[in-house]
């Protein structure tokens, strides 16, 4: 269903989102055409999911990245659920097996705003951080 074509395609877009398909099509000898065509396809079949757009957090603000590893106290997960949704500074949320429950990315500017965040969490269960020190891919 997906060919090697469609993957060196969505390289492209995963590289630049914005490029355009004329350039895509120039890497991936196909027309401008044939490339929005097979994009177009991807998109219908969800292996395209969206556009978006990557940001420096460090150059707004969100010095800290913490992993926040999360042990929910009962089963409400979907209470938990709609406090991450509703929380800017969590950056990504995974509900994971095995002994943790919830493992988070956030970015946040200082040690009071994770503080308080960390204490918004423990209304849910307990957790352990784990702050990066660099980011290599």
């Amino acid at each position: 269903m997906i060919d090697h074509i469609d993957m060196e395609i969505i390289r492209c877009l995963q590289s630049n989102s914005r490029m355009q398909w004329k350039q895509i099509g120039q890497l991936v000898h196909l027309s401008g055409v044939a490339v929005a065509n097979r994009i177009q396809r991807l998109e219908e079949i969800g292996v395209i999911e969206g556009y978006t757009v990557r940001l420096n957090e460090k150059l707004l603000g969100n010095i800290y990245c913490i992993f926040i590893i999360v042990k929910m106290k009962d089963y409400r997960h979907t209470k938990f659920q709609e406090f991450i949704q509703e929380r800017d500074e969590i950056k990504e949320a995974h509900r994971v097996s095995g002994e943790p429950c919830f493992i988070l990315k956030a970015q946040v500017p200082d040690q009071d705003q994770l503080s308080k965040l960390l204490d918004e969490i423990l209304v849910y269960g307990h957790y352990k951080i784990n702050i990066s020190i660099g980011q290599y891919k």
